[in-house]
């Protein structure tokens, strides 16, 4: 019995439901699944209709004969304006709904997998999901937690506690905000206030909601069997022995979609939105290194006001600067882009931009083009894409670092912050423009990087590491190779 177990593990994935983490969790379910294991893939019922509805990626892998999609209801509506807060109310749901369900997908009380599969032998825990953890330690199945932010905001979740105990957290009431900290080790001399997490500058005492549920996730890596990291060993070597310090087993497996086309796989990237192909073609009419990428994810949005009028007399005016309708942010980043002079391709979603009444359309003219979202790793790599404005997502900093492209990075919450410093100062890749919107401030921005040969030449480097470390003897490709064994030793 012992020996069919061990010649069938099954995985079972359970991944936080917003953009940036299920996209990860998926690609490597799917190279679990090549490696032979079974994979059950969790996800809530809306996020999971959303990603049927606009990507091709959950088909492919549902065709696949030991892959397999199981929902759990999330239930929420949540009166919370602030993105974290809706994330918090989002766990808190899930945990109050999906407990049993969860369990009983786990281990099933009369014993028996409904389609036959073998029992599960591991979970694969979104470590922003403490409920996936908890009930699998409780059904004693080994848990194994994957982190898909940077290795730096992994590690800056995981001080929360020596920052309270040193009174950096919560910020006090007019903070310097340029303040440097010192409760997170071996980043003292390079940390300010803003460059925390994001999530963190809501706390308002030190057992705020916020606080509590990032500390509670962070807790979890002491107690894992291991940690997964969308990462490469090179980019971080400090800050992982730092975290090796709590978790002694970490995979550092990333960047994850390079990972998964070097080993032969074709899955589409999954999305929340329906990619629009249209600005490829627009791409592939520019010349080389000439057009801004702007796009700011699946959670960012802006304010505007009467974008239209203002976008249509932009166009007739041909390519002069603009100087009025100050005051909001969609514009002060459209005025400094157009003054930049460059041309540029701008991700818009359908609700990026607040204070607009009328469905927003998509433009394009021979220096612009607009679409709701875009293929984002393939117009990474198009030839004609000089810089990337971007909201400094991890997965976002990863496929401008694997195509070599510099960065300006404008943080909205989360880890962003703290992976645009690092960005910014520590791997030389970009600039940071984190708390700035100003036109002024874009458009000299945009000047510097598109010609900025330093950073392009430091990134180029960068992605070459990236490339090699997926490579047969690359550190990734090794590392995946250690996690599929030892997930095969867990389920002797």
């Amino acid at each position: 019995m012992a020996e069919d177990k061990a010649k069938n593990p099954h995985v079972l994935f359970f991944p936080f439901p917003i953009q940036g983490h299920i996209p990860p969790m998926l690609k490597l379910a799917e190279l679990l699944s090549l490696s032979g294991f079974h994979i059950t893939f969790l996800n809530t019922e809306t996020i999971h209709n959303r990603l049927l509805k606009n990507s091709p990626a959950l088909e492919q892998l549902a065709q696949q004969p030991r892959f397999r999609f199981k929902t759990l209801p999330d239930g929420l509506t949540s009166n919370n304006t602030e993105p974290i807060l809706q994330v918090v109310d989002l766990v808190d749901s899930i945990r109050a709904r999906c407990s049993e369900l969860y369990r009983e997908t786990l281990v099933p009380q009369n014993g028996e997998d409904p389609d036959g599969w073998p029992p599960v032998t591991c979970v694969v825990a979104d470590g922003m999901m403490p409920v996936a953890f908890d009930v699998a330690e409780e059904m004693m199945v080994p848990v194994i937690l994957l982190r898909t932010s940077s290795p730096c905001s992994v590690w800056a979740y995981y001080s929360i506690p020596e920052l309270i105990k040193r009174g950096e957290l919560p910020f006090p009431e007019e903070a310097d905000m340029d303040d440097p900290i010192q409760g997170v080790e071996g980043m003292q001399s390079l940390l300010r206030r803003r460059d925390l997490p994001g999530t963190l500058r809501h706390a308002k005492s030190p057992n705020d909601r916020v606080l509590e549920f990032f500390n509670t996730a962070s807790n979890n890596l002491g107690r894992a069997k291991a940690l997964i990291l969308n990462a490469f060993e090179p980019l971080d070597s400090l800050v992982l022995s730092h975290i090796r310090s709590v978790c002694p087993i970490i995979y550092t497996i990333g960047p994850l979609h390079l990972l998964q086309r070097n080993l032969n796989s074709s899955t589409n990237f999954p999305s929340f939105w329906l990619q629009d192909r249209s600005c490829i073609k627009w791409l592939d009419s520019q010349p080389n290194k000439s057009v801004v990428y702007i796009s700011f994810g699946s959670i960012t949005t802006m304010t505007g006001y009467k974008f239209h009028e203002f976008f249509h007399g932009l166009v007739n005016s041909g390519h002069g600067s603009i100087t009025t309708m100050t005051g909001y942010k969609f514009h002060e980043f459209f005025h400094g882009l157009v003054n930049s002079g460059h041309r540029f391709l701008w991700v818009i979603r359908p609700d990026l931009v607040q204070g607009i009444t009328t469905e927003l359309e998509i433009y394009t003219t021979e220096r612009v083009c607009f679409v709701p979202w875009a293929p984002q790793e393939e117009v990474l790599a198009h030839p004609a894409i000089g810089c990337f404005l971007t909201h400094s997502g991890w997965n976002s900093t990863l496929e401008s670092i694997a195509a070599g492209v510099p960065m300006i990075c404008w943080p909205f919450f989360a880890d962003q912050q703290i992976t645009s410093r690092y960005v910014g100062e520590v791997w030389k890749i970009g600039v940071d423009m984190k708390d700035t919107c100003d036109r002024n401030t874009i458009e000299s921005m945009a000047r510097k990087v598109m010609v900025d040969e330093g950073l392009r030449k430091s990134v180029s480097e960068m992605a070459n590491i990236a490339r090699e470390s997926v490579k047969e003897n690359g550190s990734s490709n090794m590392n995946f190779q250690k996690l599929v064994q030892h997930i095969k030793s867990l389920s002797i």
